[in-house]
């Protein structure tokens, strides 16, 4: 259920669209579910949004034209699951609850089934349960009612004191829950369908319906604020953490690390603090990254080294090291063992196996051989203003620029070949040549005096 305002977070994009550790809000419990073996999933949605594009691919969607409240959210779901296998639970849960695993859903549908249960909710204890629907059980322990408690005034004091609370995930019988749906009422505090009544419904009717409380009171964490969403997104974040130093990768500093939800890491890598890996960024074994190292959507190979950098859609082979302080931008790929050093930036480039771009060069749109090396300060003036159009220098294998060398594209240095120090090439340079091109020195006497 995907249909709330989200009007506490004080923003124009929709609460379930907020990121979480680089996944959007109402993606997680949508990977849960699919993770838990659902045969079919349906976000419900409000008319004014389409959160198509922020869902896994075959994620179906309804749309819930009137905000009338859970109850309602669900009604307008069934027609999307016509054609489901009738005999099949349905599982229900809130869209703004990320935290909820694959686990906590199987378990739940596991007892359910085994139970026959008509209806199984899914409860968790707290120690500061306000606001939150409390469980009411009766004199045999089963689930007899769900109490709402968002104004004091909704309870007695006797159920205000209960410290189990609905979780927001339910289990139900497809048949059982179709029936009891157009049968609720707006007969409470915000005159909306409320799905809990669904379990009142059929208890009253004398279904089996039972609690399965769930150890991790995460489950229950909603998100209505960006206050909720930086404590919700701490517990993520410690969970991502830990399957990859279980996985065998070392975190050096958690606390001052961030990893989105979708990156890989190999065995035997090491992360230093202040390193924040983003996407769908896919780490080998035993490389080292950071510290103070920012890699989105990008690919580093095993062994390779990233110290003090940002890097953004590039590519590292095998054995690459990068940094401190470099930037490598989208479409950079470094061959294996290939360097960029201090204060280099690179992009939409191909640097060859074993090349060294050391310090302080910028190569933009370039073909590098391998074994090459780009003394400090090579620029590739790639881009003509007056055509507007950016060509691309080819560097040959084995071939060596010295020390503040422009390539103004395009152009082609041979293999084996040099240029000179303080030269602008703007034509080709033939295989081991030297390309020289400045102006011959001159010294104008007594200068400084005059």
């Amino acid at each position: 259920m995907a249909a709330g305002q989200g009007t506490r977070m004080r923003s124009a994009i929709p609460k379930v669209l907020h990121e979480l550790c680089g996944r959007p809000m109402v993606a997680w419990p949508v990977h849960a579910a699919r993770e838990a073996g659902a045969e079919r999933v349906v976000v419900v949605t409000s008319p004014d949004v389409d959160l198509r594009s922020a869902l896994p691919e075959g994620t179906l969607t309804a749309v819930q034209p009137n905000p009338d409240g859970t109850g309602g959210a669900v009604r307008d779901a069934l027609p999307s699951l016509q054609d489901a296998d009738p005999k099949a639970p349905i599982v229900v849960i809130n869209g703004d609850v990320p935290l909820i695993s694959a686990e906590v859903i199987r378990a739940l549908v596991a007892v359910h089934v085994e139970r026959g249960a008509a209806a199984t909710v899914a409860t968790t204890r707290l120690e500061d349960p306000t606001g939150y629907g409390r469980i009411v059980r009766d004199a045999d322990g089963r689930l007899k009612a769900i109490v709402e408690t968002r104004r004091p005034e909704d309870a007695t004091e006797e159920i205000l004191a209960v410290d189990e609370v609905n979780a927001g995930i339910y289990c139900f019988d497809h048949a059982a829950l179709q029936a009891a749906l157009p049968r609720l009422t707006t007969d409470n505090a915000q005159g909306e369908l409320y799905l809990t009544q669904v379990v009142d419904l059929l208890h009253s009717d004398g279904a089996l319906v039972i609690a399965h409380e769930v150890d991790d009171p995460t489950v229950v964490l909603g998100v209505n604020d960006r206050v909720q969403l930086a404590e919700v997104r701490a517990h993520a974040q410690r969970r991502i953490h830990e399957a990859h130093m279980r996985a065998g990768v070392t975190i050096v500093d958690p606390a001052s690390t961030l990893i989105d939800v979708d990156v890989r890491i190999g065995r035997d890598t090491v992360v230093e603090p202040s390193t924040c890996l983003r996407g769908a960024t896919v780490i080998g074994e035993r490389a080292h990254v950071g510290p103070a190292t920012s890699v989105i959507d990008s690919r580093i190979g095993d062994g390779a080294e990233v110290r003090h950098s940002y890097l953004q859609e590039a590519t590292l082979e095998e054995g690459v090291t990068v940094g401190p302080f470099a930037y490598l931008r989208p479409g950079t790929v470094l061959r294996r063992d290939a360097k960029a050093g201090t204060f280099v930036e690179i992009k939409n480039s191909d640097i060859g196996e074993g090349t060294k771009v050391p310090h302080l060069s910028y190569i933009g749109d370039a073909d590098v051989g391998p074994g090459a090396n780009l003394g400090a300060a090579t620029i590739t003036a790639n881009y003509n203003a007056k055509t507007k159009v950016k060509s691309r220098t080819v560097i040959g294998a084995g071939a060596r620029t010295s020390v503040d060398t422009t390539l103004v594209a395009p152009v082609k240095i041979g293999e084996r070949a040099y240029t000179a120090a303080g030269s602008v090439i703007t034509q080709d340079v033939p295989d081991g040549a030297l390309g020289v091109a400045r102006e011959r020195q001159r010294n104008i006497e007594g200068y400084a005096d005059r």
